[in-house]
């Protein structure tokens, strides 16, 4: 009888627990607010509380967001979930929830997570760049490989010109050589 009735509770608890798992939007939302409190804090330490901090720390809380909507994936448990992004090939768990409720990272992490996404997008932008030189510099270099082939091409057609007046010069010659040859003959 004990057996039963503690498989009963374990599975009333199971049950329960599954039930009171926390959506994305919860975790999204916890988060939401750990990354607002680091902000305000971190931006009113280093630059203190004035028009333009709070500007900034309007754009650094909307571009996080954007971040966590985009790259943020669900693992489910059954009893429990977690959260994770892929940084640099690397899974970081961001938070987890159980019962209801929604434990996230500490301060640590939301700065190293926002150097590495910071370094991530300075990457990009490098790559991107070096894409675009390259592809500046290759359009340079069709562009001076199809002046040479025109240059080229006009020598030739000249070269052509140049050997087709030379035939007429040496037929105009031989003819006259023919000429001159037929007059001392017939004389």
């Amino acid at each position: 009888m004990k057996k039963l009735l503690i498989g009963i509770i374990v599975i009333v608890a199971v049950v329960a627990m599954a039930k009171t798992v926390p959506d994305k939007k919860a975790h999204k939302k916890a988060m939401m607010e750990a990354v607002k409190e680091y902000v305000d804090e971190e931006a009113t330490e280093r630059m203190g509380d004035n028009v333009l901090t709070d500007l900034g720390k309007g754009i650094v809380t909307k571009t996080i967001e954007v971040a966590l909507n985009s790259k943020l994936e669900v693992d489910n448990y059954l009893v429990c979930n977690t959260t994770h992004v892929k940084m640099d090939g690397e899974t970081q768990i961001l938070s987890l929830g159980i019962l209801g409720h929604v434990f996230t990272f500490d301060k640590q992490m939301l700065r190293d997570a926002l150097e590495a996404s910071a370094k991530e997008k300075a990457e990009k932008k490098s790559e991107k760049k070096a894409a675009k030189e390259a592809a500046k510099e290759a359009r340079k270099m069709e562009k001076q490989l199809k002046k040479e082939q025109k240059k080229r091409e006009k020598e030739a057609r000249k070269e052509e010109k140049r050997k087709k007046k030379e035939a007429r010069e040496k037929e105009k010659n031989i003819e006259k050589g023919l000429k001159k040859l037929k007059k001392k003959l017939t004389d």
